[in-house]
C-alpha cells in the first residue's frame, strides 16, 4: 500500500502530489534542486488530511519509487524518525519569532542522506506576526535542497506574502461513504457501527475511527449533542456551560498528563538528576531550573490548546445538530450528521423557527471565535448556551 492511499477521497491532490514527487526525482537526476518547488501549503477543513497529505507527499520526495509505502525511507517517515524530516507541531496556542528563527537554522542545513531537507509545518497559521515575517524570508530564498510543507485550514489564514509564495495544494472533506469504507475494511469495524461514525464525524476520518472504536468517544458526543435539549432555563443553561468547560479540562489533562511526566523525567535526566559524583547531581539540576520552567510553560500552553481544541470539537457537533434541525425543518433530503438523535431533531424543529436556529448557529461560530480571541473557555460557553435558550 502507497503513501498516499490513506489520502480518502483526495483524488485531485494526490495526482498533484504524484506529479510533483515525479518532477523532483527528475531534478535531482539532473544533480540540482533547480525548479523544484520549495514551499508548499496544503489547506482544507477539518479532518480533510492536511498534515497526512504532507507526511504522504514528504515521504514520496525521500522514496526513489514516488512513495511505495514499503521502502525505509517511507517507513521513517510515516513513523517520524526519518533525520531529514522536521516535524513542527505548535504546542501552544501560539507559535513565536524565537522558535522560528531555530527552526530555520535547522532547516537550511545540507540532507543527511542526499536528497531533501523537509520541514513539515503543522497548524502554520499559529504562527505569530513576528514568526511569519521570519518565515517568509525563510520561504523566499531557501536553500537549494529545503523543502517547506505547511499545513493551515485556509490560505486566507497565512499571511498574503507567504501564502503567494507557496503552491497551495486544496483538499476537501471525503465523502462518509469512503470513510466508512476505510472503517469497516481496514478496522474491522461493523458496517453499520461504520456507516454510523462516518456519518457522525462529517468525514473526519480520525475522528470517526475514535467514535468507532472508543465507547468513551461516542459518551462525549451523546454528553454534547443532549444540550440543546437540557436548556430549560438560565440555571441549566449555566450547569451545561459547566460540565462541557469541565468535561473539556478532564480530557486535556487525561491527553497531556503522560506526555508531561515523560517530557519531565527525561529533561531531568539530561541535566544530571540521579548522577553520582560529589556536587554533581546538585549543580546540574540547579543549572536545568530554567529549561524546566521553560518546559513547564509550554506544557500549560499546551494543555490549554488541548482544552480548547476540545471545546471546539464539541461546538462543531452543535453546530451540526442545528444544521440537521434546518434541514428537518426545510425537508431538505440530506445525509443527516446527527440522524441517531432523530427524535431530538424533530422536536426542536417543531418547537423552533428556521430564522431563530439561524441565531443560534451563529451565537455557536461566535463562540469559537470568542475562544480563539483568548476569552475564558467558561464566559463564552455560558454566553452560548445562554444564546441558544433565547427564541
Amino acid at each position: 500500500m502507497g503513501v498516499f492511499d490513506d489520502l480518502v477521497g483526495q483524488e485531485r491532490a494526490v495526482q498533484t502530489l504524484r506529479r510533483a514527487a515525479a518532477a523532483a526525482a527528475e531534478t535531482l537526476a539532473g544533480g540540482s534542486g533547480a525548479g523544484m518547488t520549495h514551499a508548499w501549503l496544503f489547506t482544507g477543513p477539518l479532518g480533510s488530511g492536511r498534515e497526512e497529505a504532507a507526511r504522504a507527499f514528504a515521504a514520496a520526495l525521500f522514496c526513489s519509487g514516488g512513495g511505495c509505502g514499503h521502502c525505509d525511507m517511507c517507513h521513517q517517515v510515516m513513523v517520524g524518525s526519518h533525520p531529514d524530516l522536521e516535524t513542527v507541531r505548535p504546542q501552544g496556542l501560539s507559535y513565536g519569532v524565537k522558535d522560528t528563527r531555530q527552526l530555520i537554522l535547522r532547516a537550511a542545513g545540507a540532507p543527511t542522506l542526499g536528497r531533501w531537507r523537509v520541514v513539515l509545518f503543522e497548524d502554520a497559521d499559529r504562527a505569530t506576526e513576528g514568526a511569519s515575517n521570519a518565515l517568509l524570508k525563510a520561504i523566499e530564498e531557501p536553500p537549494p535542497r529545503t523543502v517547506w510543507l505547511l499545513c493551515a485550514p485556509s490560505p486566507d489564514d497565512m499571511m498574503i506574502t507567504i501564502r503567494s509564495r507557496c503552491r497551495v495544494v486544496t483538499l476537501v472533506t471525503p465523502p462518509t461513504s469512503a470513510v466508512a469504507h476505510v472503517l469497516a475494511t481496514r478496522e474491522n469495524v461493523p458496517p453499520d457501527m461504520a456507516a454510523f461514525a462516518a456519518r457522525a464525524a462529517q468525514g473526519h476520518l480520525d475522528r470517526a475511527r475514535r467514535l468507532a472504536l472508543d465507547a468513551d468517544a461516542r459518551g462525549r458526543r451523546e454528553a454534547v449533542l443532549s444540550i440543546p435539549a437540557a436548556l430549560t432555563g438560565v440555571g441549566e443553561c449555566v450547569a451545561a456551560a459547566e460540565r462541557l468547560v469541565k468535561t473539556a479540562e478532564e480530557e486535556a489533562v487525561a491527553v497531556t498528563s503522560v506526555l508531561n511526566e515523560a517530557e519531565t523525567t527525561e529533561l531531568r535526566k539530561v541535566y544530571g538528576e540521579g548522577s553520582t559524583g560529589k556536587g554533581l547531581n546538585k549543580g546540574l539540576v540547579r543549572g536545568g531550573a530554567g529549561a524546566l520552567k521553560e518546559l513547564e510553560e509550554r506544557q500549560k500552553s499546551r494543555a490549554t490548546r488541548t482544552k480548547r481544541d476540545v471545546i471546539d470539537a464539541a461546538l462543531l457537533d452543535l453546530v451540526a445538530f442545528y444544521r440537521d434541525v434546518l434541514a428537518v425543518q426545510f425537508g431538505a433530503q440530506v445525509e443527516l450528521a446527527t440522524e441517531d438523535r432523530r427524535a431530538d431533531l424533530e422536536a426542536v424543529a417543531r418547537s423552533s423557527t428556521p430564522e431563530g436556529n439561524l441565531r443560534r448557529i451563529e451565537a455557536i461560530m461566535l463562540c469559537r471565535r470568542r475562544l480563539a480571541a483568548n476569552v475564558s473557555p467558561q464566559m463564552a460557553v455560558e454566553a452560548m448556551t445562554l444564546s441558544l435558550r433565547s427564541p
